[in-house]
């Protein structure tokens, strides 16, 4: 579970988290400025460590944490699993957030077999900006005149190369190259899912524009064949201003994936007579 915006969750000895903790029947993992967290049932994920110091500009620094999916083995590659929010304010903060975000899908792992390996990874959260509509169910992007609040059409704008100011949609251009895939977008495509995995995940309001899908999951490219599902739970307004998003994966999918340079070294190994 990857939750944004934990304010004061570390006062008072984290009493806050651990009450979450206790509610969730779930261990947390607590990010810099009680801004992000993630939590897990530690017995199917076992923490195996965290990446602390995740960039110099941060307002809201991510959860970044590996962790052994248990039920792949001892010999598995960890998991990485980022809960992140970009900034609300600017947009080009948001660029060098997203691009040092991109540096949690670019960790490596030694092996039992010592090996060095690209650890695949899981990243959500609220990117206060909107992926560029590709599919015909993806909302469109809002017209800056929609926008009632002005200081508002600042935030979540730029100016482009021709001075004129554009919808910011480069956090997901900039992950997308990095390598991450936008989960919602993947089902919906790709497996054929159903279209409303790219349903608004906030709503539209006078001061902040029509429906969008500023919250997203993106995962690296080896961890898409274990998707099986993505959905929007909408919640009510009094509870959140955001929906919830659900992720599904296959557990013996991820395990073979998390798995694949076990079973490689094993292939050759036995190729070489020296199983």
């Amino acid at each position: 579970m990857l939750r944004q915006e934990m304010w004061g969750s570390a006062a008072d000895g984290h009493q806050i988290m651990y009450e979450l903790e206790s509610i969730l029947g779930l261990r947390g993992w607590l990010g810099p400025k009680s801004s992000t967290a993630v939590f897990a049932d530690p017995d199917v994920f076992e923490p195996v460590r965290t990446w602390p110091d995740t960039g110099p500009m941060w307002v809201q620094p991510p959860t970044v944490a590996a962790f052994r999916y248990r039920p792949a083995g001892v010999e598995a590659m960890p998991l990485v699993v980022a809960s992140y929010h970009l900034n609300y304010g600017s947009a080009a903060n948001r660029v060098a957030e997203a691009e040092w975000l991109s540096t949690a899908a670019d960790k490596k792992w030694t092996s039992v077999q010592d090996e060095m390996h690209p650890l695949p990874a899981l990243l959500g959260g609220d990117n206060n900006s909107y992926p560029e509509p590709s599919i015909p169910k993806d909302p469109p992007l809002p017209e800056l005149g929609s926008i009632q609040d002005q200081p508002h059409r600042l935030h979540r704008s730029y100016v482009g190369a021709d001075g004129k100011r554009l919808m910011d949609t480069r956090p997901d251009e900039i992950l997308r190259t990095a390598g991450l895939e936008d989960c919602a977008r993947y089902w919906t495509t790709t497996r054929r899912g159903d279209p409303a995995a790219v349903a608004r995940t906030v709503n539209g309001c006078d001061t902040h524009g029509p429906d969008a899908r500023v919250d997203r999951i993106y995962a690296t490219k080896s961890l898409l064949p274990a998707v099986t599902g993505f959905e929007v739970i909408e919640v009510p307004l009094e509870e959140s201003d955001h929906h919830i998003l659900k992720l599904t994966l296959d557990g013996d999918r991820l395990s073979a994936i998390l798995n694949e340079p076990v079973r490689t070294f094993h292939a050759q190994a036995a190729l070489s007579g020296q199983a």
